[in-house]
Formats: structure tokens, sequence, C-alpha cells
């Protein structure tokens, strides 16, 4: 059975080339033949103009947090603005090497303006997902994403995500048109579900993330030490909102528990910049601590059952909705920044409760996937 997988083709965000290759092990534990449709949509479908509360409660969340440190970090970019463009080429393509080792990408690109006549003939089924395929506020969110060039039969949402709570108005009637045309329907967060529910009126699978799919040992087999990794004890932070945010954090556990810190997300800290995806997953088994804001920052912590610390995203995109389904999930809501205690409870995490649940929710989405693709039974 040939599968023929659609989502954001990143080169630069480990949670979305993990998840894609996470999909593609998945569909193949299923006897299924896999590859990754290269989308490079880079045209967004409808532009959305925010109203004059939508405008006013980006402006506030697009300028919480900013401070000395933001300037000090405008003035950095732009005196080493070479530098910087320098290491964005090498980690776009330490990112394409990770792809092009881990996942079959076809050797041909779709747009919405592109689309081979007989794509929809080649593959017996679509998936779409997982990560954010989604967001009405991408740039890329097209009908490429709700899979409207195959037949209606082969289409299947597996864990998408919407990336918000709710859909502005400007999309409302083509993502209800859309959605209700997709045969097999399933979400990554509750909000997702709610939002299908009612827009559409039926009712969507919440499943996990893909990653969350493939065990430690599996994620491990593709890991790799980096030459950059600390010789010593060491605490690492992947923050994807304000970066001084999490800094100050960092700098004072890292001060009081003799630590050094990794930063993976701050364009300050050049050294790691470059990382690839199977040296994040290393990184992250072996720290001591894990301070992030980022949805698979906290996914990879789990699954490879190491302290964590979750901080609100300050200034980007809210996270709340994928972090809450997450946490509550594993029974791990006292993993909020807010809730944790300094000390011993910071380093003191249990996970013994984690695989019983990982089982539960493995089996609940192999179950939709067998059902989608026509293999329950086998």
């Amino acid at each position: 059975m040939k599968v023929g997988v659609l989502t954001i083709n990143g080169d630069t965000n480990y949670g979305n080339r993990l998840q894609n290759y996470a999909v593609q092990e998945v569909l193949k534990s299923l006897s299924c033949e896999v590859q990754t449709i290269v989308n490079r949509n880079n045209v967004r479908y409808k532009k959305h103009r925010r109203n004059f509360t939508e405008a006013i409660n980006h402006f506030i969340e697009k300028n919480q947090g900013r401070s000395w440190d933001y300037f000090q970090l405008e003035v950095y970019k732009l005196k080493n603005k070479k530098t910087i463009k320098e290491y964005q080429t090498r980690r776009r393509k330490a990112f394409q090497s990770f792809t092009s080792t881990y996942i079959s990408e076809t050797d041909y690109a779709i747009s919405s303006g592109n689309i081979p006549a007989d794509l929809g003939q080649n593959f017996d089924f679509f998936v779409t997902g997982s990560d954010q395929v989604w967001n009405p506020f991408y740039r890329r969110t097209s009908p490429i994403d709700f899979l409207t060039f195959a037949p209606k039969h082969k289409r299947i949402a597996y864990a998408a995500s919407f990336g918000v709570s709710a859909i502005p108005s400007t999309f409302t009637e083509d993502f209800r048109t859309w959605l209700s045309e997709m045969q097999h329907l399933s979400v990554r967060e509750q909000a997702g579900a709610d939002i299908i529910k009612e827009l559409t009126g039926r009712d969507a699978a919440v499943l996990v993330d893909p990653t969350l799919m493939l065990n430690k040992d599996q994620w491990l087999s593709i890991s790799k030490v980096s030459d950059l990794k600390p010789k010593r004890k060491y605490l690492l932070t992947y923050i994807l909102g304000k970066p001084a945010h999490g800094r100050k954090i960092s700098q004072r556990i890292a001060q009081d528990n003799n630590l050094e810190v990794v930063n993976l997300a701050d364009i300050r800290a050049l050294r790691y910049y470059c990382i690839d995806p199977a040296e994040f997953i290393d990184l992250i088994h072996s720290a001591e601590l894990v301070l992030t804001d980022s949805f698979h920052g906290a996914v990879f912590s789990i699954l490879l059952e190491r302290p964590f610390a979750v901080l609100e995203r300050i200034g980007a995109q809210s996270l709340s909705s994928r972090l809450d389904t997450l946490l509550s999930t594993f029974r791990l809501q006292s993993r909020k920044w807010y809730s944790l205690q300094s000390g011993n409870d910071l380093f003191t995490i249990d996970f013994s409760h984690v695989p019983a649940i990982l089982e539960q929710e493995r089996a609940k989405a192999l179950d939709y996937l067998k059902d989608a693709l026509g293999l329950s039974g086998r």
C-alpha cells in the first residue's frame, strides 16, 4: 500500500523534522510504502485581515516581554548580520542532510498552481499531518493541506494541528468545506477537535503527536553525539519565544547547581545554532534538566525521561492548548514552571506511570490508522 504524506517541509525546526520522520515510521510499521510529498506552497491561500480587537491583541502579544534585552538582541543581529546569515545557511544544510538521510521524499514538489494531474491516482492514500498544517496564520495554509487534490476516500488527517483555539472568520467557510470532505479526521489537541465539532458537527479523534509513537530506543537509534556536546553536566534550554525569559531562569539554576548551559534556540548562542535533529535528541537525552516553551521540547523530555520544566511562551504564538493537552494526557501538569519549587523538585520527576499511558495512546492511534487505511482486523 502506497501512502503519500503531506506536512510542512521545514529546514530549521526540530519538531517538524522529527514528526515527519515519526509519521513515516509509524506508517511503515503498518507495512505501507511511504513518501513525503514535498509541498512548496509558499503563497498564502487567503490573507486574514485582523479586526481591531485581533490587531490590538496581536500587538500586545508580539511586544510582550520586550525589554532592554530585546533591543540588545536587535543590535546584536545588526552587528553580526553576515555571520548570522552564514550560520543560518549551515543550519539549513544540517537539517536538509538529516531529511535526506532519514526521510523518503518525492523528487518533485507541488504547490497550489502546480499539482500533477495524476497525483491523486499515484498513491492509495494520503495523510496530512502532523504539525500545524491547518494553522490559518501560516503563509502556506491552503487546500493542499486538506488533500483536496485527492479522491475523498483517500484523505486521512493524522494528528493534524490548527495551532490556534479559534479559526478567523476569513477562513471559516473554506475550512468547514475542506474538513467536511475529509474521510478520516484526527487532531493533536482538544482545541482542534472542538474547532472541527463547531464547524462540521463531526467528532475528531484526539491522538498523541506522532513523535510519541516511537519508543526511546527507536529515537536513540538515530541520535548522534555532537562534537559540541559539553564534557560536564549541563542544563539545556529550548526557548522559541523571547529568549531573555528563559535565559535569566536558566542562568540562576545553572549557577546554583554547577551546570553548563546549552542554548539551542538563541541566535546569540551560535556555538549550538547548527545542531541537527539527530544531535538534538542526544542533547536532550543527556541533559540534567530541559527548560523549554516548546511542545516538542516537552515531548522528547518525556520520551527520553529527562527532568524538564515548561515555561509560558512569551512574545510568540501561544502553545497553551498543545502543551496543556500533552501534560494532562501524561499527568505531568506539575512540570509547568509556576508549579515547580526550587531544589530537588526541579530535578526529580516520576515517569513510572508514563509507559502505561503511552501504550494506551499508541494503541488508540494505531487503531485509528488501521481503520483509515482499511487494515482493521489484519
